[in-house]
């Protein structure tokens, strides 16, 4: 069973973190879904994805992000985004981040975009 992670206070967003904050809403939009994530690699690309849940399928919008970046050939994950209307981090969306990235900052915000705060390992 994966632990939610406890949040630390919103870190400051640079240009490139907001961009992943806002490729997660927009991917949450797009879909209806309850979360939407977004992910940027090593090389600087992002991955953004929204929730799927089907009858035979269920991933959290970051574990998708982080598939979809990991199937791109990405090795390592500089930052990653969710935005969610609760307010933690749900377990496993953290634990495929730190597959990837053992330090990466991970942001969750409202769906509004407001930054409730940063998981940084």
């Amino acid at each position: 069973m994966f632990e939610s992670p406890d949040l630390g206070p919103p870190a400051h967003l640079d240009a490139e973190d907001t961009k992943l904050v806002t490729l997660a809403r927009g991917a949450r939009a797009r879909a209806g879904a309850v979360e939407g994530a977004a992910v940027r690699d090593q090389d600087g690309r992002t991955y953004a994805a929204a929730t799927v849940a089907l009858p035979s399928l269920t991933m959290t919008a970051l574990q998708l992000a982080v598939a979809s970046a990991a199937a791109a050939g990405a090795t390592k994950l500089e930052a990653a985004a969710v935005v969610t209307e609760a307010s933690t981090l749900d377990g496993p969306g953290h634990a495929v981040v730190r597959d990837l990235s053992a330090d990466a900052p991970i942001h969750v915000a409202a769906p509004d975009g407001t930054v409730l705060g940063t998981v940084a390992a």
